[in-house]
């Protein structure tokens, strides 16, 4: 497969999404041709992510995506990150590898901090991108406040204080065995991204928010499953 089977629509559509103090950045029909990520996705030997036997970390399977892809991403969202985030331009970017990501747990089998709201890092310029190879029916993302502490972002300096207070949280009063989506008594629904299939997102690691997962859609084919590429970046 050639390197600009991945080729990304130029110019871009970029637009900003406000989600409670923090703004989403939505780049619709990302792609020229969204089908070869599919058929990558279809040939990749997916794997239980790290901290499955605990119900701990993403509830689901995931397989290294093209390089090719994800030499095009990075060499678009360096400099976008830094203009729209405000990350000094000054400082180098370090990226995770891009995955393919298909959610397969059922609601049951979700340990308990599967089931509420999570962040990704506390580091002030992490940042996550993540593609969508699925349509409105598997849900989307969705950011949140927490009530109890009024945090919506989670920084170094706040994070030994929400630790605290969600493992409490979590240890007297575990949430429901489901996926977490609207607001209920511990955290505050800002706002919902939905899925769109070739739509790309990206936004602060550090901000609390879970994927809305549509339990009678949960499939292990990615031509039909809730597909995602997710890619994370530090400056």
């Amino acid at each position: 497969m050639s390197d600009d089977a991945f080729a990304i629509r130029m110019p871009p559509d970029i637009r900003s999404v406000q989600m409670g103090e923090h703004q989403v950045i939505v780049i619709d029909n990302f792609l020229d041709d969204p089908q070869p990520l599919v058929d990558a996705a279809c040939e990749a030997a997916f794997k239980p992510c790290p901290g499955a036997d605990e119900r701990r970390g993403y509830p689901g399977v995931r397989a290294p995506a093209p390089m090719a892809y994800s030499e095009s991403l990075t060499a678009l969202l360096d400099p976008l990150i830094k203009v729209n985030f405000g990350v000094p331009e000054s400082l180098p970017v370090k990226k995770t590898p891009c995955v393919f990501s298909l959610t397969t747990v059922a609601p049951h089998e979700l340990g308990p901090l599967q089931r509420v709201p999570h962040f990704d890092a506390s580091t002030p310029h992490y940042m996550a991108a993540l593609l969508y190879l699925c349509d409105d029916r598997h849900g989307g993302t969705a950011f949140y406040r927490h009530r109890a502490t009024g945090l919506q972002q989670i920084t170094a300096e706040n994070r030994e204080r929400y630790g605290a207070a969600i493992y409490d949280q979590v240890d007297r009063q575990p949430a429901p065995p489901r996926y977490f989506d609207d607001s209920d008594a511990h955290f505050e629904l800002l706002g919902v991204m939905p899925a769109r299939f070739n739509r790309l997102i990206i936004y602060r690691g550090s901000l609390l928010h879970s994927a809305i997962v549509n339990p009678q859609r949960l499939r292990s084919d990615p031509r039909t499953g809730r597909l995602t590429v997710n890619t994370f970046y530090d400056f």
